[in-house]
């Protein structure tokens, strides 16, 4: 384990305290807004024309991009229509599936 001054890294946290399937969410939750977010830069919305566009306030938009919360399914939809996106549900390149469990602290 690597130390620092806070005593682990994330990496070390996550591999200690995480399971794959909440590693495999929070991964997929971080990818799903690094892409909605150059979407919408690409497009030239800012945080706050998109809100206009979708009803989503800003302030709620930026927590979304930051990671601070995690979007629900119709308030994503919003966005990613609002982008001229939508989302698609597709086979994983390996054959392991996440389980139906509660979220845990990793999340």
């Amino acid at each position: 384990m690597n130390q620092n001054a806070i005593g682990s890294t994330w990496e070390d946290f996550k591999r200690e305290h995480c399971t794959p399937e909440e590693i495999a969410a929070s991964n997929l939750r971080v990818a799903l807004m690094r892409e909605l977010t150059s979407v919408r830069k690409q497009k030239g919305f800012s945080q706050r024309s998109l809100g206009a566009a979708t009803g989503i306030s800003q302030p709620v938009i930026a927590k979304l991009e930051k990671g601070i919360t995690s979007p629900q399914v119709d308030t994503l939809s919003k966005l990613l229509y609002a982008l001229g996106m939508k989302l698609a549900i597709v086979p994983l390149d390996h054959p392991d599936t996440l389980s139906s469990g509660q979220a845990g602290a990793c999340d």
